[in-house]
Parts: C-alpha cells; structure tokens; sequence
C-alpha cells in the first residue's frame, strides 16, 4: 500500500511522555530516580548572581581614589542593608561631616584604589525549577535536572503563546463549533484550563485575564486579536516566554474553527481533573508543539496490555485522519479514503503527490499530501 511521511499533530488518550527538566545554569537536583513529583514540585534549583551596583565614594567625599580605604566602613565580604554607611569622612566641624549610604540590601563586593569606586551586589535570586506534570523521575542530570515520565491523555495544539501553567480542566462550551464569549466568563474560572470551541475574541481574553485564567484552549482566533494581545507582531519565533497574565493554545488555526471533534471529546472525558499545559511553539527545525498533558492515576486506572509500547512509525494510511493545512480549506478535518501512487498536476502544474480525503459531509477532495498533517493518536 501507498504511504507517505507526514507531519502531524497528537491527540492521544493514553501515552507515556517523558519532559525533561534542566535548569539554565548549574544548580542543585533535590529529587532521585523514583520519586514522585507533581506540578509544583521543586525538582532542581539555582541561583541567580545579584545585580552589581557601582558607589563613587571618592567622588562622594572629595578624596583621592588610593585615600577610600581609610574612610570604609564596611569592608569587602561585609554584609549590608539598605542605608547602611559605607564610609565616612571624619572632619574636625562636625557639621561638615558626609556619609555614603548604600542604595540597596546586599554585601560589598570589591574596593577599586584606581577609581575609588565601592562594588555592591544585591542578593541572589533563587530560581526554583518545578516537575510542571504528575509523574515519576526516571533519570537525574547531576547540576542540571531531571526527567519525569507520566502516563497522560495528551493533546497538541497547533499554536500558542505563554509558559507552562496547571490547573482544573473545564468545559466552557457544549460543542466543539461554538463559539466563547465574553458574557460566559465567570470568576469561578479563576486559576481553571478552559477549554472553548470555535473561537474566541479579544473581549474574552481581557475579561479571562481579570479573572485568573490558567489558560485558555481553543480551535481558532484572529491574528489581529493576537497582535493586539501582545501588543507587537509575533513574526516567526519560538514562543512560550510571553507574559500576558494566560497561557493561549490553539488547536485548529487562526480564524473562526471548530475545535476536532476528536479533541473537543477527549478534553471533555477529564473536565475537572488537573491539567499541565505550555504554549511554547516553535515552527521551524526542532519543531516544539503547544501541548496540554492529562495525567492518569495508576490506582484508579488498569492499564491495558501494550499500553505505552512503542507505536511503528509507518507514515500515512488510508482511514486516517488528516487535517488541511493550505487554502482553501484549511483547518478543515477529514478521512484520508485513497493514496494514489502516480504523481498529479496540480494548479500550480506542479507535478505532486496527493491523497484523497473524504470529509464529515461526505464531500471529497484531492489535495496534495504536503498540505496535510495527520492526527496521530491511540
């Protein structure tokens, strides 16, 4: 049989995932091979170096760079609080007496004889890196990290925006077509995952952002609300580092979309179980998909023979379900019904290889397989 390799996105009830964890510089791991984690486990952490702030004492007093030493207080090493004295002149009028105060909480650094100029460090700033899912640690990276495997329902958007954030999963909408609006929005939805439909408008996201919102997931919204979101173009990047008070995933494409019904349903079997979720994308090489991870409970779940067995690879088939990428009937979702083997003339009288998809309403297309990408799942 015919197949071809095609990129796609996955939407899985049950799979095994692991997510390293590494911190961005050396630090300390506070966890071992088989213990347990949850989201908001510090599994590593590190410090971050303070900020360096410079006083010209020699200015300050009016004295010769190579004289400061005599006039400190406080001394390399020595730890200091904001409007602590670092020096003083001892002049014989009192009244005439001048003090240099540290700006800052932190310690003296150094002493320069050639400038005269005192280096003060603020205090380190701890960096706690946490587990982010429920699962197991199954290796530790001396000074960098862990990884942590969990056995989850996982979905992959097509796009998003935000770090990584958990929360109650919650069902917004009755079906996978409608649409979020901004009068649905209640405070209870406060530090929830909720999950739309079709689309959601600018309107929804300032109110889902006064609320607390974890994060929203939805099928599709504008570029100009996005724009208007972070206030600049996004252009080809990696994101996820974006602080606009959510994390946004979109599962489908920008426009009014419905959600995949295959999606829409597996999100709805798990509406108030805990949910992890990252909108870090990145579309070029090394592709990073936005991601919403299910953990399941080994106590309340049997799980089947083969369960977590490596799936073959072996590209796309007839029965699967595929969704179009291009214009003009992109995001729309469909059942890929035959792979012909000869190469076609497309519009473009490119020669190309194609599949045909039958979709929902029984209507058929041949497209060319490069502007598919497949649903994978189990």
């Amino acid at each position: 049989m015919a197949h071809s390799y095609t990129p796609g996105l996955t939407v899985t009830e049950r799979t095994v995932v692991r997510k390293r964890r590494l911190l961005p510089i050396p630090g300390t791991v506070l966890c071992k091979v088989g213990d347990q984690v949850k989201p908001d486990t510090v599994v590593a952490r590190a410090e971050l170096a303070g900020k360096v702030h410079v006083v010209n004492v020699a200015n300050l007093l009016g004295v010769a760079p190579d004289e400061v030493k005599d006039y400190l207080i406080k001394k390399p090493g020595d730890a200091i609080q904001k409007d602590d004295i670092l020096a003083e002149n001892k002049p014989f009028i009192k009244w005439l007496k001048t003090d240099v105060r540290s700006p800052v909480q932190g310690t003296v650094e150094s002493i320069s004889a050639v400038t005269g100029q005192l280096l003060l460090r603020e205090p380190p700033q701890r960096l706690d890196l946490l587990g982010y899912v429920h699962g197991t640690v199954v290796e530790v990276i001396p000074n960098q990290g862990t990884t942590v495997e969990t056995e989850c329902s996982f979905v992959q958007g097509i796009f998003g925006i935000g770090g990584e954030t958990w929360g109650d999963l919650l069902m917004a909408v009755s079906s996978p077509d409608q649409q979020l609006t901004a009068s649905q929005v209640a405070s209870d939805w406060k530090g929830k995952i909720v999950v739309g439909g079709s689309f959601l408008g600018m309107d929804v996201m300032k109110k889902a952002k006064e609320v607390g919102v974890a994060a929203l997931v939805v099928g599709g919204i504008h570029d100009k609300d996005l724009r208007e979101l972070l206030g600049y173009d996004l252009g080809v990047a990696i994101t996820g580092t974006e602080r606009v008070g959510f994390t946004l995933i979109v599962t489908e494409g920008f426009g009014s979309i419905p959600m995949a019904g295959k999606t829409f349903a597996l999100l709805g079997r798990h509406v108030g179980q805990q949910a992890s979720v990252s909108g870090a994308t990145q579309i070029r090489a090394g592709v990073i998909r936005p991601e919403i991870l299910i953990a399941r409970r080994a106590a309340a779940d049997s799980r089947p023979a083969g369960a977590g067995a490596t799936k073959e690879i072996t590209g796309i088939q007839v029965g699967d379900q595929v969704r179009v990428i291009r214009d003009p009937l992109f995001g729309q979702i469909g059942t890929v019904s035959g792979l012909p083997s000869d190469l076609q003339a497309i519009e473009t009288e490119s020669q190309v290889r194609v599949l045909e998809i039958e979709f929902p309403d029984r209507r058929r297309a041949v497209i060319p397989r490069a502007n598919v990408e497949i649903i994978e799942g189990q």
